[in-house]
């Protein structure tokens, strides 16, 4: 049971952490100012923070143009939501 809470936790966290970064660097592509590394968003999204990142992704209307994004992000969140239901 531990290790569902700790999952969930994980993922609580780094899905906040993946929306804010999305909404970020959105708004700084608008303001077109320094903007956060694509490798960054995938790593957040990769780390615990796939539903986060893709809900953000679609909610912002950000990086939903490149088919990596759209593929990746979603696959990270069924994924993560996968090894929950398997703890």
């Amino acid at each position: 049971m531990k290790t569902l809470h700790l999952l969930l936790i994980i993922y609580a966290v780094m899905s906040v952490i993946g929306f804010a970064l999305m909404g970020i660097d959105k708004n700084r592509a608008i303001n077109h100012k320094w903007r956060i590394k694509e490798a960054t968003l995938f790593l957040i999204a990769f780390l615990g923070g796939g539903i986060g990142s893709t809900l953000g992704m679609f909610f912002f209307r950000h990086k939903t143009k490149h088919w990596y994004f759209r593929l990746f992000f979603p696959l990270f969140a069924a994924a993560q939501t996968a090894l929950l239901f398997f703890v």
